[in-house]
């Protein structure tokens, strides 16, 4: 048991040992792979920088190349004769490669800024083309359908909406045909602009020859001046292009509303037509209404007047009246019962007569000969 307890606490004391030795050595891995890196840095800079110096005459520069070189690979032997103890650069030297690595740094920081700049710019002259190409594109769009949309929505003009449509395509292409011709020849004339320049700058390189430094500051003066005048330029530019977009949604969005109100004022006056024809109507009904109601108290006065003169007959004249109405009526009826009988009898004889035409060869005749021949009719 005692011999088992020795062993483990070997293993013990054994484990964390070696588990000391693994970050110990961790350690000192991380701390090469630092130092390493600086070096790598380091070496990168003067192999820049020598690299550099090859570009530049080789009687100028050989000495601070060759011991740049040795200093990058003190492992490695060169061609020249070098001194058998390695020779390190001095704490001047650094400073010196230090100092120039810095200004390629700037420069190089310069370059990338001014191309990063022109790739500015050109990103934002793509996006104001599109902005303006956008804009001619939603106008071109509204001015559709104001000329034919509206048209081909009407169901009254459906009949000349292709022929309009035609025209208006015709009359667009002709116009972009001409815009197209006009940019040509501003082109041609930019051309033979720059052409013209450009032979100025080179008589301007010939003669710069005899340009002093002043001249040179002048005209980096001027061409500073200029530079602020063409971003002004631009700038105004610019302003003036959103006022014209402006300008345009207010001046369709005015348009639409004159034609809102166009549309309005057609119907209000149809709407205002129909009411005065629906007065004058109204006006003839009250002349007529007035007229009758003239006519209307006329009788009412004529017939009040005929009501004041009327006299109550007497008792015994209306009871004369009526017996001879009745009479009257009596007789009436009597007479319409000999009618009816006078009309059957014309009946059997039209018959009886018929049909001795009809034993005799004769056609039937109307009942009105009939009894003409008959002698029945004055009955």
């Amino acid at each position: 048991m005692a011999l088992f307890c020795l062993a483990t606490m070997a293993e013990t004391t054994e484990d964390g040992q070696i588990n000391t030795d693994k970050k110990q050595l961790v350690e000192l891995v991380e701390d090469l792979k630092r130092s390493n890196a600086a070096q790598q840095a380091q070496i990168d800079m003067f192999e820049r920088y020598s690299s550099g110096l090859d570009l530049q005459p080789q009687s100028e520069n050989y000495e601070t190349a060759s011991q740049i070189e040795m200093a990058a690979s003190p492992g490695r032997k060169t061609k020249a004769r070098t001194p058998e103890r390695q020779q390190l650069l001095t704490l001047e030297q650094k400073c010196d490669v230090a100092k120039s690595m810095h200004k390629l740094m700037t420069e190089d920081l310069k370059r990338a800024k001014d191309l990063s700049e022109r790739e500015l710019d050109n990103y934002k002259a793509t996006l104001e083309e599109a902005d303006i190409h956008l804009a001619e594109v939603k106008k071109e769009c509204c001015q559709f359908d104001r000329d034919i949309g509206k048209a081909l929505r009407d169901k009254k003009s459906v009949t000349m909406s292709a022929e309009k449509v035609i025209r208006y395509i015709e009359d667009k292409v002709k116009a972009k045909e001409s815009l197209i011709e006009k940019l040509h020849q501003k082109n041609a004339a930019l051309l033979a602009y720059k052409k013209k320049l450009q032979i100025q700058l080179k008589q301007q390189e010939e003669m710069g020859e005899g340009l002093t430094a002043l001249d040179f500051e002048q005209l980096k003066f001027g061409n500073m001046k200029c530079r602020k005048r063409l971003d002004e330029q631009n700038l105004r530019r610019v302003e003036l292009k959103l006022l014209t977009g402006k300008t345009l949604h207010v001046l369709n969005s005015n348009k639409e509303k004159l034609q809102t109100l166009t549309h309005e004022s057609d119907v209000l006056s149809s709407d205002t037509a129909l009411r005065a024809k629906l007065l004058i109507k109204f006006e003839e009904e009250t002349k007529q209404a007035e007229e009758e109601q003239n006519k209307a108290e006329i009788l009412n006065r004529k017939l009040r007047g005929q009501l004041a003169d009327f006299h109550v007959p007497h008792v015994l004249q209306y009871i004369n009246v009526k017996e001879s109405h009745g009479q009257l009526q009596k007789s009436v009826k009597e007479w319409e019962h000999k009618v009816e009988i006078a009309e059957m009898a014309l009946k059997t004889y039209s018959k009886s007569w018929d049909k001795l035409r009809i034993t005799a060869g004769a056609r039937a005749v109307p009942a009105r000969h009939a009894a003409i021949d008959a002698g029945l009719y004055g009955f």
